[in-house]
């Protein structure tokens, strides 16, 4: 069956040439937003009741712009004063890139990793001293605290939003070809929103071997799998198999 109509779980790209309206115009498939689940952030209260003391921290590691955003927030809640001093460590360039929307990027120590959030290990084993946060959400990435601990670093996990389900029960009576996720959450928010899906003719798409996991534990059948040395992104793999669907 061919592909005509491709449900991304994610918000809307904001910019003009995303790979995805890139996908869409190349390959004549209707491509639609809609984000599985979103971020709530947690209350500066909350965060005290997690014996967090923003004050008591050298470095803060970044993996996120979420994390970004809700450091700053709290940071603005509890009217600590961000010293000039603090150093980030964040997991790619593009998340160091975002710190400028709150700080003055030449007038601050970020160390950037490459990619993967192991990439950075390299710049820790240079500040094995330092006091590190790690803002973040509800759900840490499992290769993280084994990476950290493996460094014998002093390091404090924080949970500063969480990620929710969001409601999607008016998608109840539209009909994809393929939906694509790329977190174990958007699997579980499509289940709890229609816990009587049924895949049939469905494309199912993930990004990444937990997001795969997840789909399979549902009983799912993945027919797109990103990233791979062939196709590093999403759009590439979908592009892939539409060549092959859409003959």
């Amino acid at each position: 069956m061919k592909v005509k109509t491709i449900l991304v779980s994610q918000p809307e790209p904001k910019v003009e040439n995303s790979p995805y309206f890139e996908l869409s115009q190349r390959m004549k498939v209707k491509i639609d937003f809609r984000p599985f689940v979103h971020v709530e952030g947690v209350p500066a209260k909350e965060i005290r009741q997690q014996k967090i003391d923003l004050n008591n921290f050298t470095s803060i590691i970044l993996t996120s712009k979420n994390s970004i955003d809700h450091f700053f927030r709290v940071a603005e809640e509890m009217r600590y004063k961000v010293p000039e001093d603090l150093k980030y460590f964040c997991q790619s360039e593009a998340i160091a890139f975002y710190l400028q929307k709150y700080v003055v990027y030449r007038k601050r120590k970020i160390y950037v990793g490459q990619k993967d959030f192991k990439d950075l290990s390299t710049l820790f084993k240079k500040y094995k001293d330092e006091k590190f946060l790690m803002p973040g959400s509800d759900q840490l990435n499992p290769d993280i605290p084994p990476t950290l601990d493996g460094l014998k670093l002093d390091w404090t996990p924080g949970i500063f939003y969480r990620t929710v389900m969001s409601d999607l029960s008016d998608l109840a009576d539209v009909k994809y070809d393929m939906l694509c996720f790329f977190s174990p959450t958007g699997i579980k928010s499509l289940f709890k929103n229609f816990p009587d899906f049924v895949q049939n003719e469905t494309r199912i798409a993930v990004f990444g071997s937990t997001t795969q996991k997840e789909a399979l534990d549902h009983k799912l059948r993945v027919d797109v799998m990103a990233p791979s040395p062939e196709t590093p992104s999403m759009t590439m793999a979908i592009e892939k198999y539409c060549k092959e669907a859409n003959k």
